[in-house]
């Protein structure tokens, strides 16, 4: 468990808030959204490629504000004139690509919240409808999401509707969840891997750095925050930097085959070990 809360809340009242992407699991679900996507002939070669090139420098550096305001505004323009229900069928495709990617680390911390009376949720930019089925396959206590598109008569216009769940607008929606459902904010956790998620981070009494990009690194080394990271990760995707650009320049196919092939899994076990506040612990 990551460290000793503060105090002591009945159970129920108090919950812990998991980031999707880089925190709860490595990459991009928004990648994984897409490689379905295009093979469901929803998504172009192009737009595939470039997204390929925008997940591996995500996984790298993390997102900007202008990264991840850019995706949701290309996601809904590609959604434009296709139905909801042939999205819905992404589903399983899309957790095929999701599951394997979740940090075994992190799902068994949520679980151990869950175990000492606190429900976990997964809060994400992601599409609301990819959140709610995740959070139900991780036996999770439920999840906030985005409405990437407007809908008409079943079909997607492409223009963006409804929350954005990023920045501000993701400790919006927790403080509204906590309205409702009666959780103590004091008492609860939050989980991220960006200094885009500060305000998420900060409506809690424990917030928890995991895989911090350098901005959120310095904010919580600075106010003696818990800090998480996989360092292997990083390490595996930078040499695996040759192979994506001859991906990129000889064929996806072959190239990201042999990728995959060369990728190992993060190294399983228990959870996260106990960590004391402004140090760093490395799994």
């Amino acid at each position: 468990m990551a460290a000793e809360p503060k105090r002591q809340a009945a159970p129920g009242t108090a919950a812990a808030f998991f980031d999707l992407d880089r925190t709860l699991m490595e990459g991009s679900s928004a990648f994984q959204f897409g490689r379905a996507a295009y093979r469901a002939g929803l998504l172009s070669r192009r737009q595939l490629i470039a997204d390929g090139w925008a997940n591996l420098r995500f996984r790298l550096r993390g997102a900007t504000d202008e990264d991840s305001h850019a995706l949701r505004e290309r996601i809904s323009g590609s959604l434009a004139g296709t139905r909801v229900r042939d999205l819905e069928r992404l589903g399983a495709d899309v957790l095929a690509g999701v599951l394997p990617r979740v940090y075994p680390q992190m799902l068994a911390l949520a679980y151990e919240h869950q175990d000492e009376g606190r429900r976990a949720y997964i809060v994400t930019a992601a599409a609301t409808e990819l959140a709610d089925t995740l959070a139900h396959v991780l036996a999770l206590d439920g999840a906030i999401g985005s409405q990437l598109s407007e809908v008409r008569d079943g079909v997607f216009t492409g223009r963006p509707a409804g929350l954005f769940i990023y920045g501000r607008a993701k400790a919006q929606a927790i403080e509204e969840l906590a309205r409702r459902e009666r959780i103590d904010l004091a008492a609860s956790y939050a989980y991220s891997d960006s200094a885009s998620d500060l305000p998420m981070l900060r409506v809690v009494g424990h917030p928890v750095a995991v895989n911090p990009d350098r901005e959120l690194a310095s904010v919580a080394g600075a106010e003696g925050w818990e800090i998480l990271r996989f360092e292997h990760l990083g390490r595996r995707l930078k040499a695996a930097v040759g192979l994506i650009g001859a991906a990129v320049a000889g064929g996806v196919g072959s190239a990201a085959l042999a990728t995959r092939r060369r990728r190992t899994g993060l190294a399983a076990g228990a959870g996260p070990a106990s960590i004391k506040p402004g140090r760093e612990t490395t799994t």
